[in-house]
């Protein structure tokens, strides 16, 4: 039954790694990289727990939705957010593999998807597979997309320099501000919230998908990868 609910939680997680490793075409990372940035994601969810054990001291200051606001916003989305944008910046900034703008939403979502695999495996094992199978098509996509958000502007703050600082906190805020979004409208549980649930995950989708296939072709390895595939057909 255990074995039953590990499989349930980090099945979701290895088939959007697989996903991602597959759309980084032109030239793929270090094995040891993208396992790096998984660790980095699991281990991220310890100072994360202790952060948001201290936030939730403040909790009781909120009543209403000012209440779902603090702890989705704050305590959940600014403290998960926070740690994995430390870890990708740690990991990869003078790394000589994060070589491209498109490696910054690589090595973002395998960090996001390791602390998701961890998340989901506590709320699995807490509330059951009914948990797993309504995590596998809701939480753990939206953490692959947080983690688009996030390497998308990670990506291009590397190769822009006049741009750094601005680009820099794009990724930090943007994906809280998402993250934010998509807790609040769970957390206050209202009907009106609700209703706007299902548009927002496929406006995620859009715009996450939108944010892969631009930074994508614009890989330096594309025209190399491109005339490599032309000589194979013409063998």
């Amino acid at each position: 039954m255990q074995t039953d609910l590990i499989i349930l939680s980090l099945a979701p997680i290895a088939i959007l790694l697989a996903y991602i490793w597959f759309r980084d075409k032109y030239e793929k990372e270090p094995f040891r990289m993208l396992l790096a940035a998984l660790l980095l994601g699991a281990f991220s969810v310890i100072p994360i727990l202790f952060l948001e054990e201290f936030l939730m001291l403040f909790i009781n200051l909120f009543r209403g939705n000012m209440r779902a606001f603090w702890n989705a916003f704050v305590v959940a989305a600014f403290s998960e957010e926070l740690f994995k944008f430390l870890f990708l910046y740690l990991l990869v900034w003078k790394s000589p593999d994060f070589n491209e703008k498109f490696d910054g939403i690589v090595y973002a979502v395998y960090i996001s998807l390791g602390f998701a695999a961890v998340e989901n495996i506590m709320y699995v094992f807490d509330y059951g597979a009914h948990a797993g199978w309504t995590r596998a098509i809701t939480a753990v996509p939206a953490h692959f997309l947080f983690g688009v958000t996030m390497g998308f502007f990670f990506g291009q703050a590397k190769f822009y320099p006049d741009r750094k600082k601005k680009l820099i906190r794009a990724a930090l805020i943007y994906p809280i501000i998402l993250h934010g979004v998509y807790d609040f409208i769970l957390m206050t549980g209202h009907p009106y919230a609700l209703i706007i649930f299902v548009p927002f995950i496929i406006f995620m989708w859009y715009y996450g998908l939108k944010k892969m296939k631009k930074l994508s072709s614009q890989s330096i390895y594309r025209n190399d990868f491109e005339k490599e595939e032309k000589m194979l057909k013409n063998v």
